[in-house]
């Protein structure tokens, strides 16, 4: 078994000069890409990667949507609280979260405390564009999605800047949010 301390190896087997002690979290509005992302991430770094929204699917049995149209928003946030705290003594490994699990004050305490936080950001304009080809959002269902992202940007960044490190990420090419997120940890 590997040491929990040594570099993390990426996938070619090469040193990443990255000591990961704990997990990796990332943080942000939907359509920022933390599922796409954090795959990515956790190849290069050699590292498994578990998307909570997925977990949360799995342990209720039903998709997030449904969750949210049978029992509310607050029932979902409790059971995705829950989710989280179990995935955080998994260890090291990357995780992406829904776009409200840090506006949770429990959950956002274990992160800080257990994690390393990454709020990966980008423009509304790209999020609108990017949300726009799913409707599988629940808090998108009533009304104008750019108007909502506004106010959901406007509410969250202020608690999202509390994360650890922050990455931009924009229009870039998911490799190259990588690498500034691999800079970023190396800082």
């Amino acid at each position: 078994m590997k040491d929990p301390f040594d570099r993390t190896t990426g996938e070619s087997g090469e040193e990443c000069g990255i000591l990961i002690e704990k997990p990796l979290v990332l943080i942000g509005l939907m359509g920022v890409g933390k599922t796409t992302v954090g795959r990515r991430l956790a190849k290069k770094l050699g590292l498994p990667f578990v998307d909570a929204d997925e977990e949360i699917e799995k342990a209720a049995d039903l998709k997030i949507a449904e969750i949210f149209d049978r029992f509310g928003e607050n029932y979902f946030r409790d059971g995705e609280r829950r989710v989280i705290a179990r995935l955080m003594d998994d260890g090291r490994q990357v995780i992406a979260t829904g776009g409200g699990a840090f506006m949770n004050e429990e959950t956002r305490a274990l992160i800080l405390s257990k994690a390393t936080a990454i709020w990966l950001d980008a423009d509304i304009d790209i999020l609108v564009n990017r949300v726009a080809r799913r409707d599988t959002r629940p808090l998108l269902k009533n009304g104008d999605p750019e108007t909502i992202l506004r106010k959901l940007a406007a509410e969250r960044n202020p608690v999202y800047a509390l994360a650890h490190l922050h990455v931009t990420g924009n229009d870039a090419p998911h490799e190259l949010t990588v690498e500034n997120i691999m800079k970023a940890l190396k800082e």
